[in-house]
C-alpha cells in the first residue's frame, strides 16, 4: 500500500482543473504560478500519470485527470466539512451546582448562551455544596463553603432579611416587631437568622413561628409567596429585589465567612470551552450591580 499521499497538492489540482489556467489558479490560491505548477507535478509523480495536457492555449485534463477529478472533489469537500464541523462543534461543559445558587446562576447561563452559543452547559443540580472530581463526571462546579485556593471566588455570602411587599404593607419593620412574622429558615437550624440578629438586635426577638427548608432557594421562594420573612444571601435575591418581588426592610448585611466559588477539574487547562466558560462567567459577574442598593425599603 502506498503511503505519504501529498495531501497539500490536492487543492492545487482542484483549483487548476476549475480554471484550466495556472495564472488564475495561482491567484485564487495566493501562490506563485511556479508553486502551483510544482504542486501539480508532485501529485502527478505520486500518481504515476499526467493530470493535464499542456497546450499553447492553456491546459486540458487528461483522461486520467478527468476520471480522478470528481472523486477528489468529493473527498476534499468531505474533508472540509468534517473539519468545519469539528471547528464549530459546541463545547459541552458538565456543570454541577447547588440548588441554592440557581437564582444567581440561571440568568448567567441565559446570558452565556446568548453571548457564546458554541458553549453548551449540561447542568446538574444538587443539594450538596461540594464536588469530588475524582469520582464525579463533571468539568466544573459551583461550590459553597469556605474560600479555597483551588477555586475562583464568585461572591461572598452576605445575609439580609427579605419579605414580600404585600406581606410587609406600609409598616415600618423593626427587629422588635419581627416576632409577628413567620421566620423562614434556609436550613434545618436557626444559624443564619441567629447570626444576623446578633449583629442587628440588642434583644433578639422571640421566634414564635418558624418554617425550615432544605435550601435557601426554597426559603426565598416562600418569602416571595408571602409565607413569612426569610434570611437570604443578598446576591441571590438581587434580581428579586430589583424586580420588586421582595424588599429588604433593614440596611446592611452580615458576612458569614462562606462563599460561592467556581471549581474546575484539574488538568483541563487545554479545554478551550472550559476556559471560555470561566471567562464568560467571570465577566458576567463583574457586570452585576451591587444588590444591596436595589429594592430596599430602609431610609
Amino acid at each position: 500500500m502506498r503511503r505519504n499521499f501529498p495531501l497539500n497538492t490536492v487543492d492545487a489540482f482542484l483549483v487548476t482543473a476549475k480554471h484550466l489556467n495556472l495564472t488564475r489558479a495561482a491567484k485564487e490560491l495566493c501562490l506563485t504560478q511556479g508553486a502551483v505548477s510544482r504542486k501539480i507535478s508532485t501529485l502527478e509523480e505520486w500518481l504515476g500519470f499526467s493530470l493535464f495536457d499542456r497546450h499553447a492555449r492553456g491546459l486540458h485534463l487528461t483522461p486520467q485527470g478527468s476520471a480522478l477529478l470528481p472523486e477528489l472533489q468529493l473527498a476534499f469537500e468531505h474533508l472540509l466539512n468534517v473539519a468545519s464541523d469539528a471547528a464549530h462543534q459546541p463545547s459541552v461543559i458538565r456543570l454541577k451546582a447547588p440548588t441554592c445558587a440557581m437564582r444567581w446562576l440561571v440568568p448567567k447561563l441565559v446570558q452565556l448562551e446568548s453571548a457564546s452559543p458554541d458553549i453548551q452547559v449540561a447542568l446538574t443540580t444538587t443539594i450538596e455544596h461540594g464536588v469530588n472530581f475524582n469520582n464525579e463526571p463533571f468539568d466544573a462546579a459551583i461550590v459553597f463553603g469556605k474560600p479555597s485556593s483551588t477555586a475562583t471566588l464568585l461572591f461572598e455570602e452576605r445575609l439580609t432579611p427579605v419579605i414580600s411587599q404585600q406581606l410587609l404593607g406600609d409598616r415600618a419593620l423593626t427587629t422588635a416587631s419581627l416576632s409577628q412574622y413567620t421566620f423562614l429558615h434556609p436550613t434545618r437550624d436557626r444559624t443564619d437568622w441567629s447570626l444576623w440578629l446578633t449583629h442587628h438586635a440588642d434583644i433578639p426577638p422571640v421566634m414564635q413561628k418558624n418554617q425550615h427548608f432544605d435550601t435557601m432557594d426554597l426559603a426565598i421562594s416562600a418569602a416571595i409567596q408571602g409565607f413569612g420573612i426569610a434570611i437570604a444571601d443578598a446576591t441571590l435575591v438581587a434580581e428579586d429585589l430589583h424586580r420588586g418581588r421582595l424588599v429588604q426592610p433593614f440596611e446592611g448585611s452580615v458576612k458569614t465567612g462562606a462563599c460561592y466559588c467556581l471549581a474546575l477539574r484539574a488538568g483541563e487547562e487545554s479545554h478551550a470551552g472550559l476556559g471560555a466558560f470561566k471567562r464568560c462567567l467571570m465577566a458576567l459577574r463583574e457586570q452585576e450591580h451591587n444588590p444591596i442598593l436595589v429594592g430596599n425599603v430602609f431610609p
